[in-house]
């Protein structure tokens, strides 16, 4: 089961550095959020506390088919400054810094792995009213660049994504995408993988507090000639209960429960099954994450 409460980072809200189009990495993400958050078919537990010193502390145990897995993660956040170290039980490390208006209008993230130090990288974002750049590199001695740019308003924006080998000097990827943000509906268009890829994608909010929503997502892949067709929504049944369902042209159909049990502890059922393949056995999904 996907987790629920945090990724490294996001134990606490996301800041918002200006009122300008966002990353270029939001284009699209409130559909793809729709349609794949805590989708997934592995049993996990997660517990997370929080200290008055500004500490917040995260357990979790993950099976997933027959193997488990297990990672501790401890963040601390000070002013404009978050410091995030993660151990699992691989006996990898991982270390993230984040300081915010290091400089002014940007934030500055640093992630250090170990023993892997070569997936190691620096990330600098850059935030106005009207444009946001971010690069990051990686922290190596033959380091790949990748940037990012993005432009417009909150309503409309244009933004553009490329990736940069300096050792073989040629671009490894390059992706487009527009956005359209309305008050009860989000659209966007995105052209990646070399071009290779188109995915359009429509967001309707049905709601004035949009916790009842649907989404539909159609995605072109050129080279294989190959489209998929993904419609699904999310409900609230109550304030403590919300419904999730998806189903794609292949047969693949999707859907989730969550209920928060006690305050800020959520437990989710999810399941997934083959249309077109019912003799095959569906498959299921549990995570409970208590949050203290």
């Amino acid at each position: 089961m996907a987790e629920i409460l945090v990724t490294p980072l996001s134990l606490w809200p996301r800041p918002t550095m200006s009122k300008g189009p966002g990353l270029f990495a939001d284009i699209g993400k409130k559909a793809e959020d729709l349609l794949t958050k805590d989708y997934d078919s592995d049993q996990r537990f997660s517990v997370t506390t929080y200290s008055n010193a500004g500490v917040a502390l995260r357990s979790t145990a993950v099976k997933k088919g027959g193997l488990s897995a297990a990672d501790a993660v401890a963040l601390y956040k000070y002013n404009n400054a978050t410091f995030d170290v993660k151990v699992d039980t691989e006996s990898n490390i991982s270390t993230t810094m984040t300081f915010t208006d290091f400089l002014p209008s940007t934030k500055t993230i640093a992630s250090i792995k170990f023993p892997d130090y070569k997936s190691s990288k620096l990330e600098a974002q850059y935030f106005h009213d009207h444009v946001t750049f971010t690069t990051t590199v990686a922290l190596n001695q033959s380091p790949s660049i990748d940037a990012t740019a993005t432009i417009g308003t909150p309503t409309v924006a244009f933004g553009a994504e490329a990736g940069y080998d300096t050792t073989s000097g040629s671009l490894t990827k390059y992706t487009a995408g527009i956005s359209v943000t309305r008050p009860n509906s989000y659209a966007s268009i995105i052209l990646g993988d070399k071009g290779d890829c188109i995915r359009a994608s429509y967001v309707h909010h049905l709601d004035l507090l949009k916790k009842n929503a649907a989404v539909g997502e159609i995605t072109r892949r050129f080279s294989t000639n190959e489209n998929t067709f993904t419609l699904g929504g999310s409900f609230a049944i109550d304030h403590l209960t919300v419904v999730k369902a998806k189903l794609n042209n292949h047969g693949k159909l999707g859907a989730l429960v969550q209920h928060e049990v006690i305050p800020k502890s959520v437990l989710t059922i999810s399941s997934e099954v083959d249309t077109k393949a019912l003799d095959k056995n569906p498959r299921f999904g549990l995570a409970i994450a208590l949050k203290h």
